[in-house]
């Protein structure tokens, strides 16, 4: 049996990157188990980790959501459980998990470094449970690849062998300096390259309906298309005239602005736009509705002002549903189309 920990970090695009690989190795007949040691609470009434919900039904589990993601750790985890406790339930529901599998593929949290206080980070754990790491590389910048670099660095010098990086959700703008920068760093620093796989909106952008999770509020036209992607976000704080050449360069985008600003509303409908949110709990002229109504384009109405809204939008995050067929789907074919698979079925074969 081999353990593949998928490690990164926030955004790389590690659950899209499980999902395609775990479909993978179920089709050339391996048995596919899916853990994760750590997980994220979500929710209020019920803590599950979403992750382990979604590979719970992708591949079929029967081990309960509370031994798939044994530990849920939000930002004050020291309050909670001894660490002792924490390791012995994580390291007792892995041997539930993985037994009678080929191969684990363990996720990791959003961070490499959480946890570490307690010892149960994923370096640590990847290199308890003699696991191999794909490390996913979230590229926005430079930057970016220093972090990675970093990390693989440090993988090394704890002895825990890296099967190679993936660039996950690259921009398009991105995508030839990857190939032709990036990945070549990688390279003379001993660092293995396995995919380089372009963002997708069909994957990477949020929908109407997250944002509507997030911000809540009150649907005032538009409900049946709360399933269009939001591909970018543009805030309506200025004049008429300056705002008219933004709402016509972005498609796909969300608009926010007051509901007191009826001709900024009317204009954003008369271009490329997902969905309208308007601020400060003012419902807007009847000539808004009417025309998101002609248009079909989704009215949220939230109660917070134009600045917290934009603030609780860092909470919205693409989302694969356990029942979001199209979108799995895209993840297996990321693996086929931009990855090397034959390469990691010849490291777990080995």
């Amino acid at each position: 049996m081999k353990n593949l920990y998928v490690m990164g970090t926030a955004g790389s695009g590690k659950t899209a990157m499980a999902v395609g690989l775990a479909l993978k190795l179920l089709q050339h007949g391996y048995k596919v188990a899916y853990f994760k040691p750590v997980g994220h609470p979500t929710g209020l009434r019920e803590q599950n980790d979403e992750d382990a919900r979604l590979m719970q039904e992708v591949l079929d589990l029967k081990q309960p959501l509370d031994v798939i993601a044994p530990f849920l750790a939000g930002p004050s985890y020291l309050s909670g459980y001894r660490q002792c406790e924490a390791l012995e339930r994580i390291l007792s529901c892995y041997r539930q998990v993985s037994a009678g599998a080929d191969v684990v593929l363990i996720g990791g949290t959003a961070f490499p470094h959480i946890m570490g206080c307690w010892g149960l980070d994923a370096v640590t754990l990847a290199k308890k449970f003699e696991a191999l790491v794909l490390f996913t590389i979230r590229i926005e910048n430079d930057f970016s690849l220093d972090e990675a670099i970093f990390i693989n660095s440090y993988l090394a010098n704890q002895n825990i062998k890296v099967l190679g990086n993936v660039f996950n959700n690259v921009p398009r703008p991105l995508l030839a300096k990857t190939k032709g920068i990036y990945k070549s760093i990688l390279a003379e620093r001993g660092y293995r390259t396995l995919g380089i796989i372009p963002q997708r909106p069909e994957i990477s952008s949020p929908t109407v309906t997250e944002y509507y999770e997030t911000l809540g509020g009150e649907i005032l036209a538009g409900e049946e298309n709360m399933d269009r992607l939001v591909e970018d976000v543009i805030v309506g704080a200025m004049t008429i005239e300056s705002a008219l050449g933004y709402l016509r360069r972005s498609p796909n985008k969300a608009v926010i602005t007051g509901g007191d600003r009826a001709d900024l509303a009317l204009a954003a409908l008369e271009t490329s736009t997902s969905v309208l949110i308007l601020t400060g709990g003012l419902y807007p002229d009847v000539k808004v509705i009417a025309r998101a109504a002609e248009k079909n384009v989704p009215v949220i109405l939230v109660h917070y002002d134009t600045f917290t809204t934009i603030e609780k939008l860092a909470e919205i995050s693409r989302r694969i549903r356990p029942r979001d067929r199209k979108r799995i789907a895209l993840a297996r074919e990321n693996i086929e189309k931009y990855c090397d698979f034959p390469a990691i079925l010849q490291a777990l074969a080995d």
